[in-house]
């Protein structure tokens, strides 16, 4: 079975170390963290040296590992230096990437920020995953490869949200056609074909997500296109598109699925 890492958004009312055991339970390797928010005031678990000790014996002792942190937006006044102390201390949680957005319309700023953060990483062994969103500066696959390509870090890769993809107008061939050394990681999850329009898109991304196989997405397709070792870690909220479920059942059923969608794919090949 491939490994999978919990998204911190399919769960983000569930704090570290509880995250932890959750993520244990349905079956999943490693978890993501939202240890800064994505847009001011948004929710985050914010890292302190003392919350790196008890957070680390709390993943050894469920038996899973850290695969990325979240999140910066590189937006216009964004200090890089700044984010030092952070990237050491995700670094010692055990953290292996980053992920961040592109949120300056000044892209020549954004490949620059984006080249230095990455080099900070590099200082303590993170890469860093730019990921693209229809809503943000950064919105789609040719500006996000773009930018990584020109910031030309080899830690510096792209984020693929597979929701994210789509409703930006990406393609199964479009995918296909990225270096396989610059794709980081790849996060799952299903939605209806129909557009949700601009005044909803957002929504859709932070609560209104479907399960992986339960949508219309060209899931399949999709996974066929990516190197066979990607990261894969699975983003499902689902606030409103199934209100009833709790985040226990939101975790296994988006790890089910995932693996569910990810067996068929190999069956394709």
């Amino acid at each position: 079975m491939t490994p999978l890492s919990l998204a911190h958004l399919t769960v983000l009312e569930i704090s570290p170390p509880a995250l932890f055991d959750l993520a244990a339970e349905a079956g999943y390797q490693s978890v993501g963290i939202r240890i800064l928010p994505a847009v001011p005031g948004a929710v985050c678990y914010p890292l302190d040296r003392p919350m790196v000790v008890a957070w680390r014996r709390r993943l050894a002792d469920a038996g899973v590992g850290v695969h990325d942190v979240e999140f910066i937006p590189l937006t216009p006044d964004v200090r890089v230096e700044e984010y030092r102390q952070t990237l050491a201390l995700a670094a010692e949680l055990g953290a292996r990437r980053l992920n961040v957005s592109g949120d300056d319309p000044d892209i020549e700023r954004v490949t620059e920020r984006f080249g230095r953060l990455c080099d900070l990483a590099a200082e303590v062994g993170i890469g860093v995953d730019l990921e693209f969103m229809r809503f943000r500066v950064v919105a789609n696959l040719p500006q996000a490869l773009d930018v990584v390509t020109r910031a030309a870090r080899p830690n510096g890769r792209l984020l693929i949200d597979v929701l994210h993809l789509f409703r930006s107008g990406g393609t199964a061939q479009m995918l296909a056609e990225v270096p396989a050394h610059l794709v980081g990681s790849v996060q799952l999850c299903d939605a209806p074909r129909l557009d949700p329009t601009d005044a909803h898109v957002v929504d859709e991304a932070r609560q209104g997500r479907l399960f992986p196989g339960e949508g219309e997405l060209p899931l399949r397709d999709y996974l066929r296109a990516l190197p066979r070792d990607v990261c894969f870690s699975v983003e499902v909220p689902t606030g409103s598109s199934h209100p009833g479920l709790s985040p226990a059942e939101r975790a296994a059923r988006s790890h089910c699925a995932s693996h569910h969608s990810l067996a068929s794919s190999l069956l394709d090949q």
